[in-house]
């Protein structure tokens, strides 16, 4: 089951750089637009201390933790809507992540030009913004043109795809993206998503600031009121510094680097964390001998659902869960003892796992 979120922002936002430092790799980077062109991506794995927790208490030979995907997609411009900037092959990327990890240039240095000469945040998250819901507004008239002349006679599914699009297009056209239209039923909500508008899809602002110390800057409190109005998550990070822990590979060095920089733990790890909530995920853990390993599920997904994510033999063969929670395993300190305690739960097919559950599977096929 992947997962993916994609870096998009204005030429020489910092996206590339960050992604780098993601990836633990030097994806090509320059002081100039159209750097990245075709996209690049890679697996990030999930920070989560529950694994080691987890691993203090059941011996194991290994921890894997969950992962997700991040796309680094090329700096749009004003005008790539209308194929501006090789702008809809981007904006062709973009319709294929789940997430959009939006990179918000929120610091001065002349050496790092800016396509419009000017920093402003604000006008920067417009221009994109714009562009995403002109390419929207576009898509919903095609579609409209198509099922005109059939919710015309009647059809009552035709009826109820014109009166979303028509609500769509009046919040777009009004500069809202199409993701803060909530008001809808839950046949309405299906068939919005359906549609894989652009602007529809949830957001992370990341703020590039060019100091740790720097986060609460000017720039960044702009794009936390943005957020708040679009109903987003910001996260603020430098993202050059980032780029030099990731370089350095002796652990006690990087902690000793952090340290001298006031961080307790990384703006990429806040990222990434930030990435998996709005993609609306949860996780559940297996522990045992072989491996203690996080897995990645829809937030409410049901127990044959979560067993689905580790083979698909597991989903169709279904029998029942055994569940207990991290709180149970710290308080009795071993699976064994949960047993005895009667803490060990059995869960059936209609059992919605919860965020941290550790569970064991029975299946037949």
């Amino acid at each position: 089951m992947g997962f993916t979120c994609g870096l998009v922002g204005l030429p020489n936002a910092g996206k590339s750089t960050l992604f780098g430092a993601l990836t633990r790799t030097k994806a090509l980077a320059g002081n100039y637009a159209f750097t990245t062109i075709e996209p690049n991506s890679g697996i990030v794995p999930v920070p989560d201390k529950r694994l080691d927790i987890i691993a203090s208490y059941v011996k194991t030979n290994k921890i894997i933790p969950t992962s997700m995907e991040f796309v680094d997609i090329a700096g749009l411009i004003k005008g790539a809507s209308k194929g501006e900037g090789l702008g809809n092959k981007f904006l062709g990327h973009i319709r294929e992540v789940d997430a959009i990890a939006h990179v918000v240039r929120c610091f001065d240095d002349a050496n790092v030009p800016h396509v419009s000469d000017v920093i402003d945040p604000v006008s920067d998250i417009e221009t994109i913004n714009t562009e995403l819901m002109i390419s929207d507004l576009e898509s919903l008239e095609r579609r409209k043109l198509k099922i005109e002349k059939l919710a015309k006679s009647g059809d009552k599914e035709a009826r109820m795809q014109i009166e979303v699009i028509g609500r769509l297009v009046d919040c777009l056209d009004k500069n809202q993206p199409a993701r803060t239209l909530t008001d809808l039923n839950s046949e309405q909500t299906r068939y919005l998503k359906t549609l894989s508008l652009l602007s529809a899809k949830p957001v992370l602002y990341i703020c590039n600031v060019m100091d740790p110390s720097d986060v609460e800057n000017d720039y960044v409190q702009k794009v936390k009121k943005i957020a708040e109005q679009d109903g987003s998550s910001v996260v603020a990070l430098a993202g050059k510094i980032e780029g030099e822990i990731m370089e350095i590979e002796d652990p006690e060095e990087q902690k000793m680097f952090m340290d001298e920089m006031g961080l307790t733990e990384t703006g990429l790890d806040r990222m990434i964390s930030a990435g998996y909530g709005l993609l609306e995920l949860s996780t559940y853990f297996t522990a045992g001998i072989k491996e203690t390993r996080a897995w990645t599920i829809p937030k409410n997904a049901k127990a044959p659902v979560a067993a689905g994510v580790i083979h698909s033999d597991f989903e169709k063969g279904f029998i029942r869960a055994e569940v207990y929670s991290l709180e149970d395993l710290i308080q009795c300190k071993s699976e064994a003892a949960i047993k005895d305690a009667g803490k060990l739960r059995i869960e059936g097919k209609e059992y919605v796992v919860q965020d941290g559950d550790i569970m064991h599977f029975r299946f037949n096929v």
